[in-house]
């Protein structure tokens, strides 16, 4: 959510910030629409104002037995509560479709975020790894899974396309992966273990920028909750509606939680195998801190996630998003893309996002500094630490064997019993 006032200070900035977003300018008429509901408030205040002094002169009509004017005054007193009234139902309209308009609007790029329309534009910040020299043409996850115990037809019976069967070693690799990712950032990176809801309010999605401009990529249930698309959402909103103590932060959350995507805009999409799923598991990192630590903190937080890579003997990149291809309530990203030996390129595994003040505001998640009398919003992060499928995607391409074997990382293996092979 934007801030009205920035907007009448700086139009032209914040049109420039849309149009790296690929909009049109918007300043013009959120200014409008601020300026009418502004208009109704200072009537209104000034009614107010005017019946107040009308009241007391009633009183003195009263006392003095002076009927007529008695009368005059308290008509004119009723004729006022009537024109309060409509200013105040003309205000609440203006300033809900003033916030409609704010709500549909993405955040605004931080300065040093590359200008793009698409991922054409993003740009890499540094890799790590070398991809491995197979001495046999490598197969790709689905084939060297199906062997293990994946199973997408039996998945597809129950459920359909994009959900996934997994038996035996493969359940187990999973499980693994999640554990192992989950006890690196709490037990090394500090972050606090956190047990969600899987179901949520609409007020809770629109706080992190869910709703209402992406409601067909959810899953909704029949009595109207939703089905989290990641626990960002509930780790983002366990501080809102508060004033939080400066001294709190920086906050940092974790959660292993199952993801749930409608996958909505991606037909056609990585229709084969593990990459895009309605339903997957997801090790989340969230961040909350003051204004001052956010910067700092995006880098850590993309360290945290790039740790785990790296454990797991994966060759990736970091790549910094452009304009054109940041998520809507990011104002600067940097994406970990893993190398897929099978496609021969890089995928991406992990995405971590500084907000700023944007989810704050819709969640009204506010903290005082200490000795101050006025709160401030706090600022958010969040990201990937890691995507539990994708990384196991990542395993079974970069550590398969000719023999159809899949060689355990050395850091999952006290995880999956002293395994060092799974086949």
């Amino acid at each position: 959510m934007h801030d009205i006032r920035l907007i009448r200070d700086e139009p032209a900035a914040f049109d420039k910030a849309m149009k790296q977003r690929g909009l049109e300018p918007q300043a013009e008429r959120l200014i409008d629409l601020d300026a009418r509901r502004r208009a109704a408030t200072a009537r209104l205040q000034e009614l107010e104002t005017e019946r107040n002094s009308k009241s007391k002169e009633i009183g003195k009509a009263k006392a003095q037995g002076d009927e007529a004017l008695f009368t005059e005054l308290r008509s004119t007193v009723e004729n006022l509560k009537a024109e309060m009234e409509r200013l105040t139902e003309e205000a609440r309209t203006a300033e809900d479709v003033l916030n409609q308009h704010l709500a549909a609007l993405p955040n605004r790029p931080l300065d040093d975020v590359p200008e793009g329309a698409d991922e054409s534009g993003n740009t890499q910040v540094r890799g790590w790894g070398e991809a491995r020299t197979f001495t046999f043409t490598p197969k790709d996850h689905v084939v060297v899974g199906e062997r293990l115990g994946l199973d997408f037809e039996r998945a597809a019976a129950m459920s359909g396309a994009r959900f996934a069967v997994l038996q035996g070693p493969l359940a187990r690799l999973e499980r693994a992966l999640g554990q192992f990712m989950l006890d690196v950032q709490t037990e090394k990176h500090g972050y606090r273990e956190t047990a969600v809801p899987y179901l949520v309010r609409d007020t809770t999605l629109f706080g992190t920028g869910q709703l209402p401009k992406f409601a067909e990529d959810q899953f909704r249930t029949t009595d109207d909750f939703w089905l989290i698309p990641t626990a960002e959402v509930p780790l983002t909103n366990l501080v809102r509606d508060a004033i939080h103590a400066e001294a709190d932060f920086p906050m940092r959350l974790t959660a292993l939680t199952p993801c749930f995507r409608s996958e909505a805009g991606s037909a056609g999409r990585d229709t084969r195998g593990l990459i895009r799923m309605h339903q997957f598991h997801k090790v989340e990192l969230v961040s909350v801190t003051t204004p001052e630590q956010s910067d700092a903190e995006l880098e850590r937080m993309t360290g945290c996630a790039e740790e785990i890579l790296r454990r797991l003997e994966l060759p990736y990149r970091v790549m910094m998003l452009c304009t054109g291809d940041m998520g809507f309530a990011a104002r600067k990203t940097y994406d970990l893309e893993v190398w897929m030996p099978s496609q021969d390129t890089y995928r991406e595994i992990s995405s971590c996002s500084t907000c700023g003040d944007f989810q704050a505001r819709r969640m009204n998640a506010r903290y005082r500094r200490e000795g101050e009398k006025k709160p401030e919003y706090l600022h958010t992060l969040n990201g990937s630490g890691l995507a539990v499928g994708r990384a196991l995607v990542a395993i079974l391409e970069n550590h398969q064997n000719e023999d159809g074997s899949v060689t355990i990382p050395e850091a999952l293996r006290s995880y999956m019993g002293g395994l060092e092979k799974i086949g």
